[in-house]
């Protein structure tokens, strides 16, 4: 899903647009401006996604309306489809990559037809049969976040996806939380390790945290995919602002990833370039430490290590110890 050195790191824009879409174009600017590799929004027709009479949930009643129902929700917050159309080619234009999570047969449908790139499946659709199925008969890389699901389920999704005609170096699963803010007991990135290893495939970790600690150790663990939820402005109505990172947080965010990035570095143990330099500074040689007369034997008596290392390294201490002296040295010299 992305370069092996390089993590593909996705801002999720999400609804946070408030079905505004100049909310929307401001954060596809942000998402560039901050060093993400794609913006990710969510794509739904209201309707085929919930029924009428389906509650929210607890994370949701928190910050909208308690007595509107998900269905009055999720009309108030989605874009129309043919806005995506719109977005994306913004995004084309300012060179940042437009990706949407659909949550329905109609949104999958559209945003194949509108060429996007690669598909996002959020958490909910894991066990969707005919959704996975549609999907799959796309054959577009596919990215499948994991929240609530067990490695069977995870493992069942992948087959329908493949069987589909999707080849498996085509999807990365997201080890994911759903609870917003995800409390940092519930975390288990080591479970992403657990995907990775058992299902042989590529992994990565949706954040829905607070703070930025946890998804700088799964890079740190091997994640080849980050997402981030962000917001313009945390104070904003909506399901999701509350716990969304701000602008200045995502640069921040996307810094502190890229920085963990480069100090990753190699599997060579070997000096730095920048440390080199303190190599006859730091390390030691042998040195006289006492006057020492031309045939005098070198031994545990006269000879020492000390600083700077620009002479013979005390690695040659046995090869040394009992041979004689070629010369007068002083106190301190470096024996030659």
């Amino acid at each position: 899903m992305s370069n092996k050195d390089s993590v593909y790191i996705i801002a999720e824009a999400g609804v946070n647009h408030n079905g505004d879409i100049d909310k929307a174009l401001k954060m596809i600017s942000i998402a560039k401006s901050s060093g993400a590799n794609a913006i990710k929004f969510q794509t739904a027709v209201p309707e085929e996604v919930v029924t009428s009479s389906t509650g929210k949930a607890e994370y949701q009643k928190k910050n909208t309306d308690k007595l509107e129902t998900q269905l009055n929700m999720l009309q108030k917050i989605h874009l129309p489809l043919k806005d995506y159309k719109f977005l994306k080619e913004e995004c084309e234009a300012i060179g940042i990559e437009f990706l949407s999570a659909p949550f329905d047969i109609t949104s999958v449908n559209f945003l194949s037809e509108i060429g996007l790139n690669k598909f996002k499946i959020p958490s909910g659709e894991i066990n969707n049969f005919p959704y996975l199925q549609l999907i799959g008969e796309k054959k577009k890389p596919v990215i499948l976040s994991s929240g609530m699901a067990s490695l069977l389920e995870i493992s069942k999704a992948i087959d329908i996806l493949c069987n589909s005609g999707l080849t498996k170096d085509l999807i990365t699963i997201l080890h994911c939380n759903t609870e917003y803010p995800t409390p940092i007991k519930d975390v288990n990135l080591n479970a992403m390790l657990t995907i990775q290893k058992e299902l042989s495939i590529s992994v990565g970790y949706s954040d829905h945290t607070l703070g930025n600690e946890v998804a700088i150790a799964a890079v740190a663990m091997g994640a080849s995919v980050i997402e981030k939820h962000f917001t313009l402005d945390n104070s904003l109505p909506g399901p999701d602002h509350s716990m969304s990172l701000e602008p200045s947080e995502l640069s921040f965010f996307i810094k502190s990833l890229r920085d963990i990035e480069i100090a990753l570095g190699s599997n060579k143990k070997e000096p730095s370039p920048s440390e080199r330099k303190n190599i006859p500074i730091v390390r030691k040689s042998i040195v006289a430490k006492t006057n020492i007369k031309k045939g005098e034997v070198f031994s545990e008596e006269n000879l020492t290590t000390k600083r700077p290392g620009t002479g013979i390294s005390p690695m040659e201490w046995k090869n040394l110890i009992g041979t004689n002296s070629q010369k007068d040295f002083n106190k301190d010299d470096l024996i030659e």
